[in-house]
């Protein structure tokens, strides 16, 4: 019988999707939508939507949980202190899933996974201000 056998293996051991699922909720944080496979982003649902439940929760002993399922204080700090109060309001279901056709390379179904209400400036923010300061220390030298 298969009882209790609900996550996906996605192929890797055990620390090797427990990295993956972390850094993909990471890579959601900071970004507010990313592009990944299917069954990668079924898996992420649940988790990314628990850590925003422990955000809403906002104790140090949640913030604690979350930055040691992130391995990232930036991270978890974006989470508690940005993405959970938008969320205060809303009892669950805090990403959606959009499937975006197929991947070129080896045809593997793709899929978009979002928050609800993400910023839309989010995306790309980050690069965006790395650009910003190369450009201006290189106008600088």
């Amino acid at each position: 019988m298969r009882h209790g056998m609900g996550q996906r293996k996605l192929n890797r051991t055990k620390g090797h999707r427990r990295a993956l699922l972390a850094n993909l909720a990471c890579s959601l944080i900071e970004h507010e939508q990313i592009t990944t496979t299917v069954p990668k982003a079924k898996e992420l649902k649940p988790y990314v939507e628990k850590l925003i439940t422990l955000g809403k929760a906002g104790t140090l002993h949640a913030r604690r949980q979350a930055i040691a399922q992130l391995q990232s204080e930036e991270k978890a700090k974006r989470l508690f202190d940005i993405i959970a109060p938008r969320f205060k309001a809303r009892a669950g279901g805090y990403t959606r899933i959009v499937k975006a056709g197929f991947r070129y390379g080896d045809a593997a179904p793709i899929a978009i996974i979002e928050f609800v209400d993400r910023d839309v400036a989010a995306k790309g923010a980050a690069d965006r201000a790395r650009l910003a300061a190369a450009a201006q220390a290189e106008a600088a030298a």
